[in-house]
């Protein structure tokens, strides 16, 4: 072989094949980009275009070198390589012209100049062309709509639109001046808010994830689920909710999460009992959990906190319920179809020993508990994310040197020099990975941000937030039920193409208005309700990506597992609905009331999916399922009342199939 024209690899966590050189390159950009990212956040804060300039150049130069132009499996080539270099001088010049400049451009204050129109432009296109590379072709298209849209009517550069767009979307129109002006240089535009949250709090949290999976954290998670819950029926499915749980919080993908925690529970499933598609169904529905999880939660968390003005610890708080009503539900579906197919735990035998998962990993406990403690003292977002990335280090290289001096000489391996330099060496190595890992997870995101400013900026310059609200308005009649499905349909729709974070921005965008100033939904509600609807296009039928992404592992049809995933996950849509029509269980009240609200609504959830299924303790008859799904209406009313009525229907029906598992033999339902 010739060592000076060494083969193409095949890029870890990727799915591109690359050249050693551009993999090199993308090891030096990613690695530069977190050693930015940590010297902003925890040594040297930065001002917000200078942090969002840099930032966004660092991504998109990632993005270029990560994804080819015409697609993961054709080379580039040497017009492959000709249009990158035109985009890698698209990156340099976004972010360089807006560092070296930014005083020029604010003493123009809104009367730019042709090459700020110019920059603007080629700013736009590459951001466009990078998210297209890095989120996929239907962020692209949305935003080039809304630059469309800001061009049409009668002073736009396409007057001729205008006139076939509804009276109620209509606008003046905007020339490319204005346009370009708005999209690069306004505080609304590419570098708007939800760019400034991926660059630092997003970022910062990714990289903590990335450094908690590089040191194996993910396998202690999974251990500990599987010691605590192995031996139960359905034992391995459990262990799937609560590792996912543990995982997806750190992750921050549902798709992520599946085949990270799904490669180990999926086949322990499917040897269990469970059927491929339940299997793969269960971990999509758990995986998409983790991103309410708290503490981390998912990348929108962090936009709730900033659009909101809440303190990000009040937004942790506030989601522990509504998450653990979620998990419970999804627990409570593994439960009873381990019953129902008679199920039993795993072997003991078989199971990690909980004090000895806890021996091997405690210190993995460490960051997190640093992390909360930190976020309890009010330190900012991104300052606890450095000060938690920098602990996580720090307790990985104590533990190895407290192993390596005094427990592997006891196992006949001495201190020697030459081990000492190989041990720096892998050290050196798992810290470059853990940066480059952080780094190639973020890329997506932050373009997906990045596009979503353009969405806000057109929104904010034809003022089409208002026209949406006018519609939804008028749509919904003013029944508030309606308006609350037109948002999951639109969540739904909006999912097929852009990933959570980029869906709840542009839908909160459009509809908050509507939800707060029409409906009286408080606005920290609208914006959780809209955050958990934007989680549903992982499990929900035709584009379920984390039930795909479950198929895949489990070997079963995407579809059918779809529909599995979106069984399960039916939290996803009833918990928000709870959150709109009793508004204590998050916003506060009374102590006996918040109690009151939290355990009919865990009883509620739980007794739908027993009606779901049509099993609880043993078989349940079509009547007491209709039964508990008119009550679970009545529990969901604001009304006292009627939430009594409904309770006392759903632990009648419940009390009702219990004693008829009483007088039944024992036998194991096939």
């Amino acid at each position: 072989m010739n060592e000076s024209n060494p083969p193409p690899v095949l890029m870890p966590g990727g799915n591109a094949i690359q050249p050693r050189l551009v993999l090199w390159c993308i090891t030096i950009v990613a690695v530069a980009l977190s050693l930015f990212q940590l010297y902003s956040a925890g040594i040297q804060p930065l001002g917000l275009f200078y942090q969002r300039g840099i930032h966004l150049a660092l991504i998109m130069l990632l993005a270029f070198l990560m994804f080819p132009a015409f697609g993961p499996n054709r080379k580039r080539g040497v017009l492959g390589w000709g249009v990158d270099l035109v985009f890698f001088a698209g990156a340099l010049i976004t972010g360089g012209y807006l560092v070296l400049f930014l005083d020029d451009i604010f003493s123009r204050a809104g009367f730019w100049s042709d090459t700020d129109i110019l920059v603007a432009c080629i700013a736009t296109v590459t951001v466009l062309e990078a998210s297209r590379r890095a989120v996929g072709l239907g962020m692209t298209i949305i935003g080039l709509l809304a630059i469309v849209y800001a061009f049409a009517g009668p002073r736009g550069e396409l007057p001729w639109l205008g006139e076939w767009l509804p009276g109620i979307l209509n606008h003046r129109g905007y020339s490319l001046d204005r346009v370009a002006g708005q999209l690069y240089l306004g505080q609304e535009g590419i570098f708007g808010l939800p760019l400034g949250v991926a660059a630092t709090y997003i970022f910062i949290f990714v990289l903590f994830g990335a450094f908690l999976e590089s040191t194996g954290a993910g396998k202690f998670f999974i251990d500990m689920a599987y010691a605590a819950t192995g031996r139960q029926r359905g034992g391995p499915a459990k262990a799937a909710v609560l590792a996912s749980a543990g995982m997806g919080s750190i992750s921050g993908s549902a798709i992520a999460n599946v085949v990270t925690t799904g490669a180990f529970t999926i086949p322990l499933m499917k040897k269990l009992g469970y059927q491929p598609k339940q299997a793969g169904g269960i971990e999509a529905a758990a995986s998409t959990g983790g991103q309410i999880m708290p503490p981390l939660m998912g990348a929108g968390a962090f936009l709730i906190a900033e659009y909101t003005n809440t303190p990000y610890l009040d937004i942790v708080k506030i989601s522990i319920l509504p998450a653990i009503m979620y998990f419970a539900t999804v627990y409570l579906f593994v439960h009873i179809i381990a019953l129902k197919q008679g199920m039993q735990g795993m072997p003991r035998s078989e199971l990690p020993k909980m004090r000895q998962v806890m021996k091997d990993g405690w210190h993995f406990l460490l960051p997190l508990a640093v992390l909360v403690w930190l976020l309890a003292l009010s330190l900012s977002p991104m300052r606890v994310g450095y000060y938690a990335v920098v602990t996580m280090v720090a307790v990985a290289v104590i533990r190895y040197a407290l192993w390596y001096f005094f427990v592997a000489p006891g196992q006949g391996q001495p201190v020697t020099l030459e081990r000492t330099k190989g041990v720096i060496w892998a050290g050196l190595v798992k810290l470059v990975e853990g940066l480059e890992l952080g780094a190639r997870n973020a890329v997506a995101v932050s373009m997906a941000c990045a596009v979503a400013g353009i969405i806000v900026g057109v929104v904010g310059l034809t003022g089409l937030g208002l026209k949406f609200s006018s519609m939804m308005l008028a749509f919904s009649g003013g029944n508030l039920v309606l308006a609350l499905v037109m948002v999951l349909l639109a969540s739904l729709i909006l999912g097929m193409g852009l990933p959570v974070t980029a869906s709840y921005i542009v839908l909160i965008v459009l509809v908050g208005p509507a939800l707060t100033n029409e409906f009286g939904v408080p606005l920290l509600i609208a914006h959780l309700v809209v955050f958990w609807y934007s989680q549903d296009s992982n499990v929900t039928p035709p584009i379920a990506l984390a039930g795909f992404a479950g198929a895949a592992i489990a070997g079963s049809k995407p579809m059918e597992t779809g529909f599995q995933a979106w069984k399960f996950a039916k939290g996803l849509y009833l918990i928000p609905l709870f959150m709109v029509f009793n508004p204590e269980i998050i916003v506060g009240g009374p102590v006996l009331v918040v109690a009151w609200n939290a355990v009919i609504a865990i009883l509620a959830l739980c007794a739908f999916a027993a009606a779901l299924e049509g099993y609880l303790f043993t078989r349940m008859a079509w009547l007491p399922r209709l039964a508990i799904s008119a009550a679970i209406f009545g529990v969901f009313y604001p009304s006292l009342l009627t939430e009594v009525a409904g309770v006392i229907v759903m632990l009648v029906a419940i009390g009702m199939n219990w004693n008829a598992s009483k007088r039944e033999a024992p036998t194991t339902v096939a």
